[in-house]
């Protein structure tokens, strides 16, 4: 198989030819028809994540075709479509598993990160942990629903029924969490870095009410806002926007760091919340809500050997919705 391989972080993917994996128990190998491109990959790839497995195939927004499965896996899956997230087994014992928030497991494998992921021809996971997908559907369109999709679905419940809602960091998992939140009757403020005209201009086609920068202030107080941008000076920022008793709602598994602020903008009952990973629920949930609201990912595709362009794009902000893969 060929795959783009980081051996050491803060280098360039190598693409690679490697023998091709065979399933272990629980498992099934997928021929991997796309791999959206997750702002987590690059924060793995420059190593602002500690301790990933080296060398590492990144990558966990997964979409395939089950081509061979291992023991006490039902052969009838062969052929199927799967789709693979970040959380790729969890441990089922610690006091997280077993008050069902396996989201919190304190021992995961997480997809590209610990374990192989999908920036590669073939890829195996775990059956309980992958999610069968529609066969009808466009693969490079469902890529971005497995992690973008999924972490925009939790943040959105962590913020509760806001009726007027920010989203700061209009890429991936704004825009489609923005389709989301429209078909849900919400009124939304799309946030982007400041003359990031192409952002602003997709999240008002995708029905946004407001669209603006980061450093602009809306026309209406926000009940709630989720900051999916990596950049810690806008905590601040996004709680001087929600009146008393909102919330603001930390979507990202890095962010820089947040600076000293006054009390005031945290008084008043607002709450600053962070979203960690997702759960199997999450997805059953995710999968059907984005069928009902046709939610449609804009992608911008690249082959799999250039995948470094498709991180460097993603780091320079040239990606308008998300990069995907294609082996």
């Amino acid at each position: 198989m060929k795959a783009m391989l980081l051996e050491h972080a803060g280098q360039p993917l190598r693409l690679v030819e490697r023998t091709t994996p065979a399933p272990g128990p629980r498992q099934i190998r997928l021929r991997v028809e796309a791999c959206a491109v997750c702002r987590t990959d690059l924060h793995v790839v420059d190593g602002d994540l500690p301790n990933p497995k080296l060398p590492l195939i990144p990558g966990h927004e997964i979409v395939g075709i089950a081509d061979l499965v291992g023991s006490d896996v039902d052969s009838s899956m062969l052929g199927h479509r799967f789709g693979v997230p970040w959380l790729g087994r969890t441990c089922g014992n610690c006091c997280y598993c077993r008050a069902g928030s396996e989201n919190l497991c304190n021992s995961p494998v997480l997809t590209g990160y610990t374990a192989d992921g999908g920036f590669a021809t073939h890829v195996l996971a775990d059956v309980d942990y992958a999610f069968e997908l529609d066969p009808r559907d466009n693969p490079v369109a469902q890529a971005p629903l497995l992690c973008a999709g999924l972490i925009g679905w939790r943040c959105l419940k962590k913020a509760g029924d806001a009726k007027r809602l920010g989203l700061f960091g209009f890429g991936a998992a704004a825009h489609i969490i923005a389709q989301v939140s429209v078909w849900q009757g919400r009124q939304v403020f799309a946030f982007t870095k400041p003359g990031d005209v192409t952002a602003q201009e997709l999240a008002r086609q995708l029905g946004c009410i407001w669209a603006g920068s980061s450093e602009d202030r809306p026309p209406a107080e926000l009940d709630a806002a989720i900051i999916f941008a990596p950049v810690g000076s806008l905590v601040p920022a996004a709680l001087a926007l929600v009146r008393k008793g909102g919330r603001v709602v930390c979507g990202g598994i890095h962010m820089s760091d947040i600076p000293a602020m006054h009390y005031e903008l945290l008084w008043g009952e607002r709450e600053l919340v962070s979203v960690a990973n997702l759960t199997r629920r999450d997805g059953d949930e995710f999968f059907a809500i984005a069928k009902q609201a046709k939610v449609t990912a804009r992608t911008t595709v690249y082959p799999l050997h250039k995948a470094n362009d498709a991180l460097e794009d993603l780091r320079s902000g040239r990606v308008s919705g998300a990069a995907v893969l294609v082996p």
